[in-house]
């Protein structure tokens, strides 16, 4: 089981591309692995044979576990028995996971035979042997929950939690603090892998990342107006479209924010790839646009839709997924007017744009009507500092002020100030 995703330690075997007995070329696609945001298909780096399949589709699987025993083009095996024992892998028994590194090299193999019960096999992966071991916890006698009665990390995680849970209070103590439940209806809705994955992420990003918010409200009449000029031909753009071309740009003008943070470095970047958060029935995602300053803004609207189908059909690939300093979320479209949103690890920062609103702006002394739209950009303080944070902001609204004229749209977002002198180049 490859590591498809950065520091995962299990997939789900979703489905065999290829038969046992059926030869592939290098490339070809063997199998179609789950994570949790996205469906990956793992293409193999030669030609050959698919010798033996190991796991059902559907089994969650550890990272690094065999899934499948390949062999070259034409190659035959007779005592598949002795190939698989040879391999250090049982026959009809679940996968077992080779030795890692931070596993003690022993002379025994990874699948033993259990002294008080010599009928009775014990599969264990190394990460749930090194867990229990460091724990001081038996395994043997631990129930395992994975393909034919595995033990997986996951079930020493359950034996530990429930050896260090707190005795319940008395049943009085607990009724005098507790409002009764048992006449409340109620339902539970189990947790999906995504759902699962957004929780731990956002809350490593709270406990980690030390926020800080800047916001402004802006004149949107030139955005909206920009949107209207655009989509006057064949091209349909959104709102949101634009956002994402202005982040860019204002990434190109503030490269100070173009930045994640590492534990031993500030990383920075050539080109300016950006987040948007796309919601799904199974969860908020966020696929990357790659280098958006290049891209026209039909590009942007043309990437953005294909992203956003994809990932509500959870066939978005694991590169599409990862990469990014910064992502753009738009909850305008149900009203909101403003709000603040968690950093998506590991970017700097996080956009949250509210609703364009028709509001009484004063102009030239004057009140006269206007759109305004109000954005809060989160920032993580490690990498980048307030006035930082505050330049790229003003970058950004510039593109967007009335006082800033837009130019053209084939080659992205372009600006000039409105008092420039004809026929100067634009910025």
């Amino acid at each position: 089981m490859p590591e498809v995703a950065a520091n995962a330690t299990d997939a789900v075997l979703a489905d065999w591309l290829v038969a046992e007995n059926a030869e592939f070329s290098a490339t070809d696609a063997i199998a179609t692995v789950e994570t949790e945001k996205a469906v990956v298909d793992v293409e193999a780096e030669d030609a050959g044979i698919v010798i033996k399949t190991l796991v059902a589709p559907g089994s969650q699987v550890e990272v690094g576990a065999p899934i499948a025993v390949l062999g070259a083009v034409g190659e035959t095996v007779d005592d598949l028995d002795a190939v698989l024992a040879a391999l250090g892998v049982a026959v009809a028994t679940a996968p077992v996971l080779p030795e890692r590194r931070d596993v003690p090299e022993q002379a025994t193999p990874v699948v033993e035979e259990v002294a008080a019960a010599p009928t009775r096999r014990l599969f264990a992966s190394p990460l749930a042997r090194k867990i229990a071991k460091d724990a001081g916890l038996p395994i043997d006698d631990l129930p395992g929950t994975g393909p034919r009665g595995r033990i997986l990390r996951r079930d020493v995680e359950r034996a530990l939690a429930a050896r260090t849970e707190p005795v319940p209070a008395p049943v009085a103590e607990t009724r005098a603090v507790l409002a009764p439940t048992h006449d409340a209806p109620a339902s539970e809705i189990p947790h999906t892998r995504l759902r699962r994955a957004i929780a731990s992420r956002l809350t490593e990003s709270k406990q980690t990342a030390p926020h800080f918010y800047v916001r402004a409200t802006v004149r949107a009449d030139a955005l909206v107006a920009l949107r209207a000029e655009v989509n006057d031909g064949d091209v349909k753009v959104s709102v949101n479209d634009l956002v994402v071309k202005a982040v860019a740009a204002a990434h190109r003008a503030v490269p100070e924010m173009n930045v994640v943070w590492t534990p031993d470095a500030v990383r920075t970047f050539d080109t300016v790839d950006v987040a948007v958060a796309v919601a799904t029935d199974r969860g908020l995602v966020t696929p990357v646009l790659r280098d958006v300053t290049s891209l026209p803004v039909s590009e942007v609207a043309a990437r953005v839709r294909d992203l956003a189908a994809r990932a509500r059909d959870g066939r978005l690939k694991q590169d599409e997924l990862e990469g990014g300093t910064i992502s753009v979320t738009n909850l305008g479209m149900y009203g909101v007017e403003e709000f603040a949103a968690i950093i998506n690890p590991p970017h700097a920062a996080i956009l949250a744009v509210g609703a364009v609103r028709d509001e009484p702006v004063v102009e030239d002394g004057a009140v006269v009507p206007g759109k305004r739209m109000t954005v809060t950009l989160s920032v993580d303080h490690r990498p980048v500092d307030g006035v930082v944070a505050a330049r790229w902001l003003a970058a950004l609204t510039d593109l967007w002020e009335p006082r800033v004229r837009f130019v053209g749209c084939g080659r992205g977002l372009l600006h000039r100030p409105t008092d420039e002198a004809p026929g100067a180049s634009a910025t």
